[in-house]
């Protein structure tokens, strides 16, 4: 079944390339039932509920190339399932939001964004490191082509800075990797890229810095983390409507997924000493991020700062390592990537509508497009943090738990939520309020736009009222991972397992 989800969307991308032949429309239609089918292989993971004993909901491994111990690998938990269904659900609004924005080569379109939506399905099920880089890459070329062929006006540029970036700390990722492997030879005697396997490698701590700084690298310039966050404003701002969908709710959370899943369970040791300057960078940049977010007068830039805003979230949550901190890590993901997926469509619509993202010429759009500003209104108003809605739950339980570890980085952070409804409501204002700053005709958001719509405010409600629904399917593995990850790999003379002082941490 797991490697089903991702071989039904690379057979659908091929299928969609060659449907064009047969009209613009048949490539549209083939990408929407493919996700659509991969939707459905994800309903038996949720039928027979979540008990508590057992972390995996389901495992394959098949040998690949067994000479240097590299196996097909996948494995889904509950936070991974939370995130694939996070991946195929937005997948399907892409497509709804380029039915009538992409005109020329449909058909490789939806291939590029059907590929890319594979590689990120491999990135959260793969346990076999080797495998895990391999569809790492994979979602990049795809994207790079979304972004350089169907981008706007400074396509190229952009396309190659993501290209760059992503591409440069992927391999500062697998230089990481292979040198972890090859210790893990040294000590075990034989080769192995297998997640659990490399759990229990024992590390040097001059070593183990190096190699976590390599991983961690890698994951946060994807996050995307200050101060390796400059290529993400680009890329949102070229790339078209569906490229940044996915990228702002489902490519940035490869980043936190390979901290969450990588970084603190194989190197704990040496994050519980870099936990500080790793919540420090959280910090700088939910305030560096909401700032330019303000600063900005291109609609979409101004979404994308925001981006690197939450994600600061994510980053302190994370590093804070304790109950609280990770559910907010949980719900902050998923309502992100819901909301700013949201937005992303309407800055497309808008865009597409009057050929302009900057909102100075805008203003005074809500006579002309009511049900558009009011749609408008609910997802920016979700953004800053609005009480029961999905944002909010995220980031206060980040807060929550943050606090239990260090005060002062948690009120610094705390400062977010003051700079969010500042930026969030000035897009309305200039954009929506106001006097008419240029004649507009528009059209507003049809069925096929409101239907999108709809779906992504019933999520974004359902998140903020019942987070508890999420929660139950990722608590299992959060327990597990408190209680367990890293236990075993402790450096000589430590009386106490790394995994245990991590889960410690901040828990009274």
């Amino acid at each position: 079944m797991l490697a089903a989800l991702i071989l039904v969307l690379a057979v659908g991308g091929l299928l969609a390339w060659q449907a064009e032949r047969y009209g613009a429309n048949a490539p549209r239609w083939i990408a929407l039932m493919t996700l659509i089918v991969d939707g459905a292989l994800l309903i038996p993971y949720f039928a027979g509920g979540f008990p508590e004993a057992g972390v995996w909901l389901d495992d394959i491994r098949l040998h690949w190339i067994p000479r240097f111990g590299i196996s097909f690998h996948l494995g889904l938990d509950g936070v991974s399932l939370l995130l694939v269904v996070l991946t195929v659900f937005l997948g399907l609004m892409a497509v709804a939001a380029s039915w009538t924005e992409i005109r020329e080569r449909v058909g490789f379109f939806h291939f590029n964004l059907l590929w890319t939506l594979a590689g990120v399905l491999g990135v959260f099920l793969a346990l076999d490191l080797f495998l895990f880089f391999v569809f790492w890459e994979i979602m990049i070329v795809p994207m790079y082509f979304l972004i350089a062929l169907w981008g706007h006006e400074n396509r190229a540029y952009a396309a190659i800075k993501f290209f760059l970036f992503t591409q440069v700390s992927g391999l500062l990722m697998l230089l990481a990797m292979v040198v972890l492997v090859i210790i893990h030879q040294r000590d075990a005697g034989v080769y192995t890229f297998d997640y659990f396997d490399l759990l229990q490698t024992s590390l040097e701590l001059n070593t183990a810095w190096w190699l976590m700084l390599g991983f961690f690298i890698a994951f946060t310039v994807k996050l995307p983390g200050v101060p390796f966050h400059t290529w993400l404003p680009d890329a949102h701002t070229q790339a078209p409507t569906g490229g940044s969908v996915i990228l702002a709710g489902v490519m940035l959370k490869t980043g936190a997924y390979g901290l969450l899943r990588f970084v603190i369970p194989l190197f704990p040791e040496t994050v519980a000493d870099f936990s500080p300057i790793a919540m420090g960078l959280g910090v700088a940049g939910i305030l560096y991020g909401g700032m330019l977010a303000f600063a900005q007068s291109d609609m979409k830039r101004l979404v994308a700062y925001s981006s690197v805003s939450h994600m600061g979230f994510v980053l302190v949550g994370l590093f804070a390592w304790n109950a609280l901190a990770l559910q907010g890590v949980v719900i902050t993901l998923l309502a992100h990537g819901i909301s700013s997926a949201a937005l992303f469509v309407l800055a497309g619509a808008v865009q597409e509508r009057i050929h302009t993202r900057d909102m100075n010429r805008m203003g005074g759009l809500w006579t002309d497009v009511p049900r558009m500003a009011a749609i408008g209104l609910f997802f920016s108003v979700a953004a800053l943090g609005m009480p029961g809605l999905g944002n909010f739950i995220g980031e206060f339980l980040v807060l929550l738990g943050a606090y239990r570890v260090d005060a002062a980085m948690t009120a610094a952070a705390a400062l977010g939520l003051i700079i969010a409804p500042v930026y969030s409501l000035i897009l309305i204002q200039r954009a929506f309020h106001g006097e008419t700053r240029e004649i507009h005709r528009i059209r507003d958001f049809g069925a096929r736009e409101l239907a999108l719509m709809g779906f992504l405010i019933v999520a974004t409600v359902w998140i903020g009222m019942y987070p508890q629904s999420m929660l139950d399917v990722s608590d299992t593995w959060l327990k597990n991972s408190l209680r367990g990850w890293g236990e075993g790999v402790a450096q000589p003379n430590d009386s106490q397992p790394p995994g245990e002082r991590l889960a410690d941490r901040g828990e009274p």
